[in-house]
């Protein structure tokens, strides 16, 4: 069955960003992480099946984890297998700081929602940002935080199409609210596989051997996946703009010029790459260096 016509609004245009189901990439996830996400996909593309045992699909999930690891990607692979446009909007951007401003926004988008629930997928980053646990003591701004929330749930109860939220911090989230979403998916750091194939991916076309890739999985345990594409990224940029400036395209000088000028978060795991730099990359001073290119011959 053909998706819906998406008309996007106002609301949509002012508060987000409208994300084309071509332009996702599909995410790199952890075993457990891809199998609740392929299970979530069958189930709402099961609506018949479901109702024969008195079940509807889940339409809600919050994601949860550090910056960087892919939540926005991952919601994005998601409306792109349901063949929809993803509204992409930053809660941030509604918080007001003037009295009831931010309900009124907030109402605003979802009001847009509402009007085309099926033809598209609503997400919501930075969620903690409205959607943090209510304030108990009495003051204007614990006031307005608390009627924010309850509009929050309101808008939640009223929407009936596909919606994922992300937050860093799951746990600020109000109790009540999370008990809106039907799932609850943690996007951590990449484990050693997930680390192997991110790396390989951004660094294609070039290729180095599978044993010193293990190498470099090693020295970036705790790295994020926006991390690791930087880096890969990184390494392409300087072999193939180095020798426009005369410089050593040696495989230390790479990865120094690249480590120099990427740097994990203050609030994150600093893989050994970067705290222990120099050791690294003696332990990858075997490698054949430049990688080769796939698809052509050195």
């Amino acid at each position: 069955m053909a998706a819906p016509s998406f008309t996007p609004s106002r609301a949509f245009q002012e508060y987000g960003v409208i994300c084309d189901p071509r332009d996702a990439e599909s995410p790199i996830l952890s075993g457990p992480v891809r199998a609740a996400v392929l299970q979530w996909l069958q189930e709402l593309n099961s609506r018949e099946e479901l109702a024969e045992v008195g079940l509807t699909p889940r339409r809600t999930a919050l994601l949860s984890g550090p910056p960087g690891c892919g939540k926005t990607t991952l919601a994005h692979h998601l409306a792109a297998r349901l063949g929809l446009p993803m509204v992409l909007v930053n809660l941030s951007a509604l918080v007001s700081r003037y009295i009831g401003a931010t309900g009124n926004q907030m109402n605003d988008l979802f009001n847009a929602a509402c009007a085309q629930p099926d033809s598209m997928v609503l997400f919501l980053d930075e969620f903690d940002s409205i959607g943090k646990k209510r304030i108990s003591q009495e003051s204007s701004a614990a006031n307005e935080q608390n009627s924010i929330v309850v509009a929050l749930l309101q808008a939640l109860d009223r929407f009936s199409g596909t919606l994922i939220a992300a937050t860093n911090r799951g746990s600020d989230i109000d109790a009540a609210i999370w008990r809106r979403f039907g799932m609850h998916l943690t996007i951590d750091t990449p484990d050693d596989d997930c680390r192997f194939a991110i790396m390989r991916r951004y660094l294609a076309p070039f290729m180095i051997p599978d044993e010193f890739m293990d190498e470099l999985v090693e020295f970036t345990a705790g790295a994020t996946p926006a991390l690791l594409r930087q880096v890969m990224e990184g390494i392409k940029r300087d072999l193939i703009l180095s020798p426009k400036f005369n410089r050593s395209n040696g495989m230390v000088d790479v990865f120094e010029r690249t480590i120099a000028a990427i740097q994990p978060h203050a609030d994150l795991t600093t893989p050994r790459l970067w705290s222990a730099t120099r050791k690294c990359l003696s332990g990858l001073s075997a490698m054949p260096w430049p990688p080769s290119r796939v698809g052509t011959e050195q």
